[in-house]
């Protein structure tokens, strides 16, 4: 990375830290000047773009940014968001089975391809899967994925709940 590159990503950090001292448009312009500053099409800056437009309210055009960022070859950590990101956005907007699909592939990454920034959003990628399979109707799949993402980070009943929220996939719903 360059100097150049180093300088904007801490401008872009900088930015996001005090997001909430922006009105919504005045965000999302602050935003597009940082990603005026890349070559045209620059997946991080397309990606920023479609973050600032998420986190302000504008869902439908997040997903068009999302989208370009992806298809333009965003990589690393910042693809492992957009497609969290986009997900949600979409399962916000009514389309959770394309959520679903979304995060059901990004979970079947391998974890020897992930660095460890990416790893760590793992719990996230389950979160918001967790969300989309509820609205497709999966509850227990919700559930199931839910909790056995809890039991790890529980001081105590890890393995009880990691086998409950696998034994929700295969027992009878009850109804």
């Amino acid at each position: 990375m360059t100097s150049t590159d180093q300088d904007w990503e801490l401008r872009v950090a900088a930015l996001w830290a005090r997001l909430d001292d922006h009105e919504p448009a005045a965000f999302r312009a602050a935003v597009a000047a940082l990603a005026a500053e890349r070559p045209e099409d620059d997946a991080e800056a397309l990606f920023e773009l479609g973050a600032a437009h998420d986190s302000t309210g504008l869902p439908v055009e997040a997903v068009r940014l999302y989208e370009r960022a992806l298809d333009r070859g965003l990589t690393g950590l910042r693809r492992r968001r957009a497609v969290i990101q986009l997900a949600s956005s979409l399962r916000n907007l009514g389309r959770p089975d394309r959520s679903v699909e979304l995060l059901t592939a990004e979970r079947d990454i391998p974890a020897d391809r992930l660095d460890a920034d990416e790893t760590a959003l793992s719990g996230a990628v389950d979160a918001f899967l967790a969300l989309a399979l509820a609205d497709t109707g999966r509850d227990r799949e919700a559930a199931s994925l839910a909790l056995g993402a809890l039991a790890p980070l529980l001081p105590r009943y890890n393995r009880s709940l990691a086998h409950y929220a696998r034994a929700l996939l295969t027992a009878p719903d009850g109804s």
